[in-house]
Protein backbone atom coordinates (compact mmCIF):
# COMPACT_ATOMS: atom_id res chain seq x y z
CA UNK A 1 0.00 0.00 0.00
CA UNK A 2 1.16 3.49 -0.69
CA UNK A 3 0.87 6.48 1.58
CA UNK A 4 -1.82 9.01 0.80
CA UNK A 5 -0.84 12.38 -0.57
CA UNK A 6 -0.36 15.24 1.92
CA UNK A 7 -3.43 16.97 3.31
CA UNK A 8 -2.65 20.29 1.70
CA UNK A 9 -5.95 22.12 2.05
CA UNK A 10 -6.33 21.88 5.83
CA UNK A 11 -5.90 25.35 7.33
CA UNK A 12 -5.57 25.90 11.06
CA UNK A 13 -9.16 27.12 11.22
CA UNK A 14 -10.39 24.05 9.32
CA UNK A 15 -8.28 21.82 11.55
CA UNK A 16 -9.76 23.21 14.75
CA UNK A 17 -13.26 22.94 13.29
CA UNK A 18 -12.53 19.32 12.40
CA UNK A 19 -11.34 18.61 15.95
CA UNK A 20 -14.53 20.17 17.28
CA UNK A 21 -16.64 17.97 15.02
CA UNK A 22 -14.77 14.88 16.21
CA UNK A 23 -15.28 15.91 19.83
CA UNK A 24 -18.99 16.41 19.28
CA UNK A 25 -19.21 12.99 17.67
CA UNK A 26 -17.13 11.04 20.20
CA UNK A 27 -19.99 9.44 22.12
CA UNK A 28 -19.77 5.70 22.69
CA UNK A 29 -21.84 3.87 20.11
CA UNK A 30 -24.43 1.59 21.61
CA UNK A 31 -24.40 -0.77 18.66
CA UNK A 32 -22.16 -3.82 18.77
CA UNK A 33 -19.25 -3.24 16.40
CA UNK A 34 -18.14 -6.47 14.81
CA UNK A 35 -17.50 -5.38 11.24
CA UNK A 36 -14.11 -6.00 9.66
CA UNK A 37 -11.54 -3.24 9.63
CA UNK A 38 -11.35 -1.92 6.09
CA UNK A 39 -8.70 0.78 6.46
CA UNK A 40 -5.29 -0.18 7.74
CA UNK A 41 -3.55 2.70 9.43
CA UNK A 42 0.11 2.27 10.12
CA UNK A 43 3.47 1.35 8.71
CA UNK A 44 5.48 -1.86 8.41
CA UNK A 45 6.87 -1.73 11.94
CA UNK A 46 4.19 -3.98 13.41
CA UNK A 47 1.67 -5.06 10.77
CA UNK A 48 -1.79 -5.75 12.14
CA UNK A 49 -4.10 -7.98 10.15
CA UNK A 50 -7.68 -6.95 9.59
CA UNK A 51 -10.05 -8.68 11.97
CA UNK A 52 -12.99 -8.16 14.27
CA UNK A 53 -13.31 -4.67 15.66
CA UNK A 54 -12.32 -4.33 19.31
CA UNK A 55 -14.49 -2.13 21.47
CA UNK A 56 -13.30 -2.69 25.01
CA UNK A 57 -15.24 -1.71 28.07
CA UNK A 58 -14.51 1.94 28.94
CA UNK A 59 -12.73 0.90 32.16
CA UNK A 60 -10.40 -1.44 30.25
CA UNK A 61 -9.68 1.21 27.61
CA UNK A 62 -8.90 3.72 30.37
CA UNK A 63 -6.54 1.25 32.04
CA UNK A 64 -4.68 0.66 28.79
CA UNK A 65 -4.32 4.40 28.28
CA UNK A 66 -2.87 4.83 31.79
CA UNK A 67 -0.56 1.81 31.71
CA UNK A 68 0.84 2.15 28.20
CA UNK A 69 2.12 4.99 26.05
CA UNK A 70 -1.01 4.57 23.94
CA UNK A 71 -2.72 1.21 23.37
CA UNK A 72 -2.01 -0.58 20.12
CA UNK A 73 -4.48 -3.02 18.66
CA UNK A 74 -2.31 -5.87 19.94
CA UNK A 75 -2.73 -4.72 23.55
CA UNK A 76 -6.47 -4.32 23.11
CA UNK A 77 -6.68 -7.81 21.64
CA UNK A 78 -4.69 -9.25 24.55
CA UNK A 79 -6.96 -7.60 27.11
CA UNK A 80 -10.00 -8.87 25.22
CA UNK A 81 -8.50 -12.37 25.29
CA UNK A 82 -7.34 -12.71 28.91
CA UNK A 83 -8.90 -9.77 30.74
CA UNK A 84 -7.41 -6.58 32.13
CA UNK A 85 -6.33 -8.09 35.47
CA UNK A 86 -4.36 -10.88 33.80
CA UNK A 87 -2.85 -8.37 31.36
CA UNK A 88 -1.67 -6.22 34.28
CA UNK A 89 -0.07 -9.26 35.90
CA UNK A 90 1.74 -10.02 32.63
CA UNK A 91 3.02 -6.46 32.52
CA UNK A 92 4.19 -6.65 36.14
CA UNK A 93 6.58 -9.43 35.08
CA UNK A 94 8.31 -7.70 32.16
CA UNK A 95 11.27 -10.09 32.00
CA UNK A 96 8.88 -12.77 30.74
CA UNK A 97 7.79 -10.60 27.79
CA UNK A 98 9.87 -10.92 24.64
CA UNK A 99 11.06 -7.44 23.72
CA UNK A 100 13.18 -8.40 20.74
CA UNK A 101 11.75 -5.83 18.29
CA UNK A 102 12.50 -2.94 20.64
CA UNK A 103 15.94 -4.34 21.48
CA UNK A 104 16.67 -4.60 17.77
CA UNK A 105 16.02 -0.89 17.33
CA UNK A 106 18.37 -0.03 20.20
CA UNK A 107 21.29 -2.16 19.05
CA UNK A 108 23.05 0.73 17.29
CA UNK A 109 23.22 2.94 20.39
CA UNK A 110 26.60 1.96 21.79
CA UNK A 111 26.55 4.72 24.40
CA UNK A 112 23.73 3.00 26.33
CA UNK A 113 26.15 0.35 27.61
CA UNK A 114 29.32 2.41 27.98
CA UNK A 115 31.03 3.23 31.28
CA UNK A 116 31.10 6.79 32.56
CA UNK A 117 34.78 7.35 31.75
CA UNK A 118 34.29 6.12 28.18
CA UNK A 119 31.25 8.37 27.74
CA UNK A 120 33.27 11.34 28.98
CA UNK A 121 36.09 10.46 26.58
CA UNK A 122 33.58 10.23 23.75
CA UNK A 123 32.62 13.85 24.33
CA UNK A 124 36.19 15.14 24.35
CA UNK A 125 37.11 17.08 21.21
CA UNK A 126 40.16 18.92 19.95
CA UNK A 127 41.08 22.35 21.31
CA UNK A 128 39.55 21.61 24.72
CA UNK A 129 36.02 21.66 23.36
CA UNK A 130 33.50 19.08 24.60
CA UNK A 131 30.55 17.60 22.74
CA UNK A 132 27.90 17.51 25.48
CA UNK A 133 24.98 16.82 23.13
CA UNK A 134 25.59 13.51 21.34
CA UNK A 135 25.56 11.24 24.40
CA UNK A 136 22.34 12.58 26.00
CA UNK A 137 20.67 12.83 22.59
CA UNK A 138 21.21 9.10 22.08
CA UNK A 139 19.59 8.46 25.46
CA UNK A 140 16.63 10.66 24.51
CA UNK A 141 16.25 8.88 21.19
CA UNK A 142 16.45 5.46 22.85
CA UNK A 143 13.93 6.49 25.50
CA UNK A 144 11.32 7.48 22.94
CA UNK A 145 11.95 4.33 20.89
CA UNK A 146 11.41 2.20 23.99
CA UNK A 147 8.18 3.99 24.82
CA UNK A 148 6.86 3.55 21.29
CA UNK A 149 8.02 0.01 20.47
CA UNK A 150 8.53 -1.90 23.73
CA UNK A 151 6.02 -4.60 24.65
CA UNK A 152 6.91 -3.92 28.29
CA UNK A 153 4.69 -0.89 28.44
CA UNK A 154 3.93 -0.75 32.16
CA UNK A 155 7.63 -1.13 32.89
CA UNK A 156 8.40 1.84 30.62
CA UNK A 157 5.63 3.84 32.34
CA UNK A 158 7.34 3.14 35.67
CA UNK A 159 10.77 4.01 34.28
CA UNK A 160 9.33 7.38 33.28
CA UNK A 161 7.76 7.81 36.73
CA UNK A 162 11.01 7.14 38.60
CA UNK A 163 12.99 9.28 36.14
CA UNK A 164 10.74 12.16 37.20
CA UNK A 165 10.87 11.24 40.89
CA UNK A 166 14.68 11.05 40.92
CA UNK A 167 14.96 13.77 38.29
CA UNK A 168 18.25 15.21 37.15
CA UNK A 169 18.93 17.48 34.20
CA UNK A 170 21.55 16.67 31.58
CA UNK A 171 22.16 20.42 31.25
CA UNK A 172 24.04 20.57 34.57
CA UNK A 173 27.73 19.73 34.88
CA UNK A 174 28.79 16.19 34.05
CA UNK A 175 25.19 14.98 34.04
CA UNK A 176 25.34 15.18 30.25
CA UNK A 177 27.08 11.79 30.33
CA UNK A 178 26.33 10.58 33.86
CA UNK A 179 22.57 10.45 33.21
CA UNK A 180 23.10 7.60 30.75
CA UNK A 181 24.73 5.57 33.51
CA UNK A 182 22.03 6.58 36.01
CA UNK A 183 19.30 5.45 33.61
CA UNK A 184 21.02 2.09 33.11
CA UNK A 185 22.17 1.34 36.65
CA UNK A 186 19.70 3.17 38.91
CA UNK A 187 16.27 3.66 37.35
CA UNK A 188 15.80 0.76 34.96
CA UNK A 189 17.02 -2.13 37.16
CA UNK A 190 14.85 -1.10 40.13
CA UNK A 191 11.72 0.36 38.51
CA UNK A 192 9.59 -2.59 39.63
CA UNK A 193 11.71 -3.77 42.54
CA UNK A 194 12.11 -2.56 46.12
CA UNK A 195 12.06 1.15 46.82
CA UNK A 196 14.93 0.70 49.24
CA UNK A 197 17.19 -0.63 46.47
CA UNK A 198 16.17 2.19 44.14
CA UNK A 199 16.80 4.83 46.79
CA UNK A 200 20.14 3.26 47.71
CA UNK A 201 21.27 3.21 44.08
CA UNK A 202 20.21 6.83 43.60
CA UNK A 203 22.00 7.95 46.77
CA UNK A 204 25.23 6.44 45.42
CA UNK A 205 24.62 7.70 41.88
CA UNK A 206 27.37 10.00 40.57
CA UNK A 207 24.75 11.73 38.42
CA UNK A 208 22.54 12.56 41.41
CA UNK A 209 25.43 13.67 43.60
CA UNK A 210 26.65 15.92 40.77
CA UNK A 211 23.24 17.33 39.96
CA UNK A 212 22.54 18.26 43.59
CA UNK A 213 26.07 19.55 44.29
CA UNK A 214 27.14 16.94 46.82
CA UNK A 215 30.55 16.68 45.17
CA UNK A 216 31.29 20.07 46.80
CA UNK A 217 29.81 19.11 50.18
CA UNK A 218 32.79 19.17 52.57
CA UNK A 219 33.45 19.51 56.27
CA UNK A 220 33.38 23.11 57.44
CA UNK A 221 31.34 24.24 54.41
CA UNK A 222 28.45 21.80 54.05
CA UNK A 223 26.23 22.04 50.97
CA UNK A 224 22.70 21.00 51.90
CA UNK A 225 21.21 20.67 48.39
CA UNK A 226 21.21 16.90 48.16
CA UNK A 227 20.34 16.39 51.82
CA UNK A 228 17.27 18.62 51.47
CA UNK A 229 16.01 17.01 48.25
CA UNK A 230 16.67 13.53 49.62
CA UNK A 231 14.21 14.31 52.41
CA UNK A 232 11.75 16.55 50.56
CA UNK A 233 11.56 15.09 47.05
CA UNK A 234 12.88 11.54 47.24
CA UNK A 235 11.46 10.18 50.50
CA UNK A 236 9.46 11.97 53.23
CA UNK A 237 7.84 14.78 51.27
CA UNK A 238 7.73 18.45 52.23
CA UNK A 239 5.34 17.68 55.09
CA UNK A 240 7.17 14.54 56.18
CA UNK A 241 8.12 15.72 59.66
CA UNK A 242 11.78 16.64 59.25
CA UNK A 243 13.36 19.87 60.46
CA UNK A 244 16.04 22.22 59.23
CA UNK A 245 18.35 20.70 61.84
CA UNK A 246 17.74 17.29 60.23
CA UNK A 247 18.68 18.72 56.84
CA UNK A 248 21.91 20.25 58.14
CA UNK A 249 23.01 17.16 60.05
CA UNK A 250 22.23 14.94 57.06
CA UNK A 251 24.31 17.28 54.89
CA UNK A 252 27.16 16.87 57.38
CA UNK A 253 26.76 13.09 57.23
CA UNK A 254 26.97 13.28 53.43
CA UNK A 255 30.23 15.22 53.38
CA UNK A 256 32.83 13.27 51.44
CA UNK A 257 30.26 11.55 49.18
CA UNK A 258 31.64 12.59 45.83
CA UNK A 259 32.54 11.60 42.27
CA UNK A 260 35.94 10.78 40.80
CA UNK A 261 37.18 13.47 38.42
CA UNK A 262 40.12 11.54 36.97
CA UNK A 263 41.18 7.90 36.80
CA UNK A 264 37.78 6.17 36.53
CA UNK A 265 36.08 9.52 36.09
CA UNK A 266 32.40 9.52 36.94
CA UNK A 267 32.48 6.81 39.58
CA UNK A 268 31.18 7.20 43.13
CA UNK A 269 33.80 7.53 45.84
CA UNK A 270 33.92 8.48 49.50
CA UNK A 271 36.65 10.91 50.55
CA UNK A 272 37.25 10.61 54.32
CA UNK A 273 39.58 13.63 54.26
CA UNK A 274 36.67 16.05 53.72
CA UNK A 275 34.13 14.23 55.88
CA UNK A 276 32.74 15.91 58.99
CA UNK A 277 33.80 13.62 61.84
CA UNK A 278 31.46 15.06 64.45
CA UNK A 279 28.40 13.38 65.88
CA UNK A 280 25.06 14.04 64.12
CA UNK A 281 21.38 13.36 64.74
CA UNK A 282 18.86 12.92 61.91
CA UNK A 283 15.18 12.11 62.53
CA UNK A 284 16.08 11.07 66.06
CA UNK A 285 18.77 8.69 64.83
CA UNK A 286 22.10 9.26 66.58
CA UNK A 287 25.01 9.00 64.16
CA UNK A 288 28.33 8.29 65.78
CA UNK A 289 31.38 8.95 63.58
CA UNK A 290 31.47 6.12 61.02
CA UNK A 291 32.39 7.74 57.71
CA UNK A 292 30.31 6.65 54.72
CA UNK A 293 28.11 4.42 56.90
CA UNK A 294 26.61 7.44 58.69
CA UNK A 295 24.52 8.65 55.75
CA UNK A 296 23.81 5.07 54.72
CA UNK A 297 22.08 4.51 58.07
CA UNK A 298 19.82 7.46 57.27
CA UNK A 299 19.06 6.14 53.79
CA UNK A 300 18.01 2.82 55.33
CA UNK A 301 15.75 4.61 57.81
CA UNK A 302 14.20 6.80 55.08
CA UNK A 303 13.52 3.86 52.75
CA UNK A 304 10.85 2.37 55.02
CA UNK A 305 9.70 5.44 56.95
CA UNK A 306 5.89 5.81 57.18
CA UNK A 307 6.06 9.29 55.68
CA UNK A 308 8.02 7.88 52.74
CA UNK A 309 5.43 5.15 52.24
CA UNK A 310 2.65 7.72 52.17
CA UNK A 311 4.53 10.14 49.91
CA UNK A 312 5.49 7.51 47.32
CA UNK A 313 2.01 5.94 47.34
CA UNK A 314 0.41 9.35 46.82
CA UNK A 315 2.68 10.19 43.88
CA UNK A 316 2.04 6.83 42.23
CA UNK A 317 -1.70 7.25 42.70
CA UNK A 318 -1.53 10.74 41.21
CA UNK A 319 0.33 9.47 38.14
CA UNK A 320 -1.85 6.43 37.55
CA UNK A 321 -5.27 7.44 38.86
CA UNK A 322 -6.12 11.09 39.39
CA UNK A 323 -4.64 14.51 40.10
CA UNK A 324 -6.32 14.31 43.51
CA UNK A 325 -6.16 10.62 44.40
CA UNK A 326 -8.54 8.84 46.75
CA UNK A 327 -7.28 9.13 50.37
CA UNK A 328 -8.64 5.68 51.17
CA UNK A 329 -6.82 4.03 48.29
CA UNK A 330 -3.61 5.90 49.14
CA UNK A 331 -3.93 4.64 52.71
CA UNK A 332 -4.23 1.03 51.47
CA UNK A 333 -1.25 1.47 49.16
CA UNK A 334 0.74 2.98 52.04
CA UNK A 335 -0.10 -0.04 54.20
CA UNK A 336 1.11 -2.35 51.42
CA UNK A 337 4.35 -0.38 51.17
CA UNK A 338 4.99 -0.69 54.91
CA UNK A 339 4.01 -4.35 55.24
CA UNK A 340 6.31 -5.37 52.36
CA UNK A 341 9.13 -2.96 53.25
CA UNK A 342 8.75 -1.01 50.05
CA UNK A 343 7.89 -3.63 47.45
CA UNK A 344 6.87 -1.51 44.45
CA UNK A 345 4.89 -4.38 42.90
CA UNK A 346 2.78 -4.70 46.04
CA UNK A 347 1.94 -1.00 45.98
CA UNK A 348 1.08 -1.14 42.28
CA UNK A 349 -1.23 -4.10 42.75
CA UNK A 350 -3.26 -2.12 45.27
CA UNK A 351 -3.43 0.97 43.06
CA UNK A 352 -4.19 -0.94 39.88
CA UNK A 353 -6.28 -3.93 40.95
CA UNK A 354 -8.15 -2.25 43.81
CA UNK A 355 -8.13 1.17 42.17
CA UNK A 356 -7.79 1.57 38.43
CA UNK A 357 -9.54 -1.69 37.52
CA UNK A 358 -12.10 -1.73 40.33
CA UNK A 359 -15.79 -1.50 39.53
CA UNK A 360 -15.99 1.65 41.64
CA UNK A 361 -12.65 2.99 40.45
CA UNK A 362 -11.67 6.41 41.82
CA UNK A 363 -9.74 7.16 38.62
CA UNK A 364 -10.43 10.55 37.06
CA UNK A 365 -9.53 11.87 33.59
CA UNK A 366 -5.84 12.74 33.20
CA UNK A 367 -4.56 15.21 30.61
CA UNK A 368 -1.79 13.65 28.55
CA UNK A 369 1.63 15.11 29.12
CA UNK A 370 3.50 15.90 25.89
CA UNK A 371 5.51 12.66 25.90
CA UNK A 372 2.35 10.61 26.37
CA UNK A 373 0.58 12.56 23.62
CA UNK A 374 3.38 12.11 21.06
CA UNK A 375 4.09 8.47 21.91
CA UNK A 376 0.38 7.61 21.86
CA UNK A 377 -0.07 9.16 18.43
CA UNK A 378 2.87 7.18 17.09
CA UNK A 379 1.82 3.90 18.69
CA UNK A 380 -1.86 4.08 17.84
CA UNK A 381 -1.20 5.06 14.22
CA UNK A 382 1.42 2.30 14.03
CA UNK A 383 4.08 4.78 12.94
CA UNK A 384 7.52 3.91 11.71
CA UNK A 385 9.96 6.35 13.36
CA UNK A 386 13.62 6.74 14.19
CA UNK A 387 12.72 9.07 17.11
CA UNK A 388 15.24 11.50 15.69
CA UNK A 389 15.71 15.24 16.27
CA UNK A 390 12.89 16.29 13.93
CA UNK A 391 10.38 14.36 16.03
CA UNK A 392 11.82 15.26 19.42
CA UNK A 393 11.78 18.94 18.51
CA UNK A 394 8.01 18.81 18.99
CA UNK A 395 8.55 17.72 22.59
CA UNK A 396 10.75 20.78 23.05
CA UNK A 397 7.95 22.99 21.72
CA UNK A 398 5.43 21.30 23.99
CA UNK A 399 7.68 21.79 27.02
CA UNK A 400 8.80 18.23 27.84
CA UNK A 401 12.16 17.41 26.27
CA UNK A 402 13.62 14.38 27.99
CA UNK A 403 15.77 15.01 31.10
CA UNK A 404 15.80 18.80 30.88
CA UNK A 405 13.27 20.03 33.47
CA UNK A 406 15.12 22.90 35.20
CA UNK A 407 14.27 21.99 38.82
CA UNK A 408 14.78 18.71 40.73
CA UNK A 409 11.07 18.01 41.24
CA UNK A 410 10.68 16.49 37.76
CA UNK A 411 8.05 17.19 35.13
CA UNK A 412 4.63 17.99 36.65
CA UNK A 413 2.00 15.27 36.99
CA UNK A 414 -1.05 17.51 37.24
CA UNK A 415 -3.08 18.85 34.32
CA UNK A 416 -2.73 22.60 34.92
CA UNK A 417 0.92 23.05 33.80
CA UNK A 418 0.22 21.40 30.43
CA UNK A 419 -3.33 22.34 29.43
CA UNK A 420 -2.51 25.81 28.10
CA UNK A 421 0.11 24.84 25.53
CA UNK A 422 -2.03 23.32 22.78
CA UNK A 423 -0.72 25.00 19.62
CA UNK A 424 2.40 22.79 19.27
CA UNK A 425 0.19 19.71 19.76
CA UNK A 426 -1.97 20.79 16.83
CA UNK A 427 1.15 21.51 14.78
CA UNK A 428 2.48 18.04 15.55
CA UNK A 429 -0.79 16.38 14.60
CA UNK A 430 -0.86 18.14 11.23
CA UNK A 431 2.80 17.45 10.52
CA UNK A 432 2.41 13.79 11.43
CA UNK A 433 -0.53 13.07 9.13
CA UNK A 434 1.02 15.16 6.34
CA UNK A 435 4.28 13.19 6.48
CA UNK A 436 6.30 16.32 7.27
CA UNK A 437 8.41 14.94 10.16
CA UNK A 438 11.77 13.63 8.92
CA UNK A 439 12.41 10.05 9.97
CA UNK A 440 8.76 9.40 10.84
CA UNK A 441 6.13 7.91 8.57
CA UNK A 442 2.48 7.01 9.04
CA UNK A 443 0.67 5.07 6.35
CA UNK A 444 -2.92 6.22 5.99
CA UNK A 445 -4.98 4.36 3.41
CA UNK A 446 -8.69 4.56 2.75
CA UNK A 447 -10.99 1.59 2.46
CA UNK A 448 -13.97 1.24 0.14
CA UNK A 449 -16.46 2.43 2.75
CA UNK A 450 -15.96 5.91 4.32
CA UNK A 451 -18.01 4.95 7.35
CA UNK A 452 -15.82 1.90 8.03
CA UNK A 453 -12.72 4.05 7.56
CA UNK A 454 -14.02 6.59 10.07
CA UNK A 455 -14.85 3.85 12.56
CA UNK A 456 -11.37 2.34 12.27
CA UNK A 457 -9.61 5.69 12.74
CA UNK A 458 -11.74 6.46 15.79
CA UNK A 459 -11.21 3.01 17.30
CA UNK A 460 -7.45 3.28 16.99
CA UNK A 461 -7.17 6.79 18.40
CA UNK A 462 -10.21 7.10 20.68
CA UNK A 463 -10.78 3.47 21.61
CA UNK A 464 -14.31 3.41 20.21
CA UNK A 465 -16.22 4.33 17.03
CA UNK A 466 -17.97 7.64 16.80
CA UNK A 467 -21.70 7.64 17.38
CA UNK A 468 -23.44 6.88 14.09
CA UNK A 469 -25.23 10.21 13.77
CA UNK A 470 -22.14 12.19 14.66
CA UNK A 471 -19.95 10.15 12.32
CA UNK A 472 -22.33 10.73 9.42
CA UNK A 473 -22.43 14.46 10.14
CA UNK A 474 -18.64 14.56 10.27
CA UNK A 475 -18.29 12.72 6.96
CA UNK A 476 -20.85 15.02 5.36
CA UNK A 477 -18.95 18.09 6.59
CA UNK A 478 -15.67 16.74 5.20
CA UNK A 479 -17.26 15.95 1.86
CA UNK A 480 -18.84 19.40 1.69
CA UNK A 481 -15.42 20.87 2.40
CA UNK A 482 -13.98 19.14 -0.66
CA UNK A 483 -12.25 16.16 0.98
CA UNK A 484 -11.96 13.09 -1.23
CA UNK A 485 -11.85 9.45 -0.13
CA UNK A 486 -8.07 9.32 -0.38
CA UNK A 487 -7.64 12.22 2.04
CA UNK A 488 -10.24 10.99 4.49
CA UNK A 489 -8.09 8.84 6.84
CA UNK A 490 -5.51 11.59 7.32
CA UNK A 491 -8.15 14.25 7.93
CA UNK A 492 -9.92 12.05 10.45
CA UNK A 493 -6.65 11.16 12.18
CA UNK A 494 -5.70 14.83 12.46
CA UNK A 495 -9.06 15.68 13.97
CA UNK A 496 -8.93 12.80 16.44
CA UNK A 497 -5.41 13.71 17.59
CA UNK A 498 -6.53 17.27 18.33
CA UNK A 499 -9.81 16.29 19.96
CA UNK A 500 -10.20 16.40 23.76
CA UNK A 501 -11.16 12.71 23.63
CA UNK A 502 -7.56 11.95 22.64
CA UNK A 503 -5.85 14.66 24.69
CA UNK A 504 -7.32 13.20 27.89
CA UNK A 505 -6.79 9.63 29.02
Amino acid sequence: MTASRPVSRLSRRDFLRLAGLVSASAAVSTAAACAPVYARIGGPAEPEAAGPALDLAPADERALNRLTFGPRQAERARVAEIGAVAWVEEQLAPAALDDGPADWRLRRFETLGMKAQDLADLGDQLFDDVDMLSVPDELRQATLLRQVYSRRQLYEVMVEFWSDHFHLSTAKGDCWFLKTVDDREVVRPHALGRFRDLLWASAHSPAMLTYLDNQVNVAGAPNENYARELLELHTLGVDGGYSQADVMDLARALTGWTVKQRFWRGQFTFNPDVHDQGEKRVLGLRLVPAGQAEAEQVVERLATHPATARFISTKLARRLLADEPSPGLVARATAAFLSTRGDILAVLRVLLLDGLLAADSPAAPKFKRPVNFVAAALRQLNAETDAGPALREYLVRMGQPYFLWPTPDGYPDRTAPWAGNLLPRWQFALALVRGEIAGTRVELNAGPDPAATADDVARRLLGRPLATAGRNSLLAALTAGGANDEELPALLAAGCLAAPAFQWR
